[in-house]
């Protein structure tokens, strides 16, 4: 399934707009912890650094960058538990539609990790970067499909696994600019498929994998084209199909390890011979 279909919606920049209840600096700009009402009707509460949303969190336990020491003086300092100050260090956004963000900003920006919950139920956890999913995340769609792996500028991008609720079937491998492409794996109930990808779909050399016991090898051909029935004038639909031709039918290939082989002490020259390869 798409995350398309789940933008962000626009945050307000915020230049001293709307209502404000918190923390200034000297110069009377919005710095420290703050809840602001924007005039589009969204809010924001969290961190402020010189005006702008700002705030990333450096403690997730212990042996973090804060010392047991250091966590242990931020505790009395600010009296209460550990949950407040990490709430200090990012920003709740919510939007009028229902759709809010919690998670880390910087310079306004959402950067670092957080939690983006859309207005379709859908959700987003994981690493940003300059408002874009960016990292390692994972999207939970609203027909309980689910994406776990890598992302580039807002797209699945690098080594990831979609889970398809439906039939209880994922893919495992690599995506680029939010397709199925390259080296994967598409894992069935009682059978996968390995072999490369393209637009969702299997291309060229490959194998299926059966847990009876046997391997189906074969390949992937473009070949079959179904045209649709549409008016003279109107230009006519061409579906590529991927078609499977199978090549052969083997046992199961296991992996076991080879142990080296002792070699005979040779007795002099010309006294036997180091075995060969096969």
């Amino acid at each position: 399934m798409s995350d398309l279909g789940s933008e962000e919606l626009e945050e307000e920049g915020e230049n001293d707009l709307g209502e404000y209840e918190g923390e200034r600096n000297e110069a009377g700009e919005r710095h420290g912890h703050g809840k602001a009402r924007l005039p589009n009707g969204d809010t924001y509460e969290g961190k402020y650094e010189h005006g702008k949303r700002h705030g990333q969190v450096r403690i997730g336990d212990l042996s973090g960058w804060f010392t047991q020491f250091n966590t242990l003086l931020a505790i009395i300092k600010f009296r209460i538990d550990m949950n407040y100050i990490i709430n200090v260090f990012q920003g709740t956004y919510k939007f009028k539609s229902g759709a809010r963000y919690i998670g880390e900003y910087v310079k306004n920006k959402k950067h670092g990790q957080g939690t983006f919950i859309y207005p379709d139920g859908s959700r987003y956890e994981g690493e940003w970067a300059d408002d874009l999913r960016h990292g390692h995340g994972v999207y939970y769609y609203v027909n309980n499909d689910s994406y776990t792996g890598e992302w580039f500028a807002h797209q699945r991008h690098g080594q990831g696994t979609y889970f398809y609720a439906e039939t209880g079937s994922k893919y495992v491998g690599t995506w680029v600019n939010g397709q199925q492409k390259g080296t994967a794996e598409l894992i069935h109930l009682n059978h996968r498929y390995q072999g490369k990808f393209l637009n969702k779909n299997p291309v060229g050399p490959g194998k299926y994998v059966f847990d009876i016991g046997c391997e189906q090898h074969g390949e992937y051909r473009l070949t079959d084209v179904e045209r649709g029935e549409e008016e003279e004038e109107e230009e006519t639909l061409v579906t590529v199909v991927p078609k499977w031709k199978v090549t052969k039918i083997t046992e199961l290939a296991l992996w076991t390890p080879t142990l080296p082989q002792e070699q005979p002490a040779a007795d002099g020259p010309g006294q036997g011979e180091a075995p060969g390869a096969e």
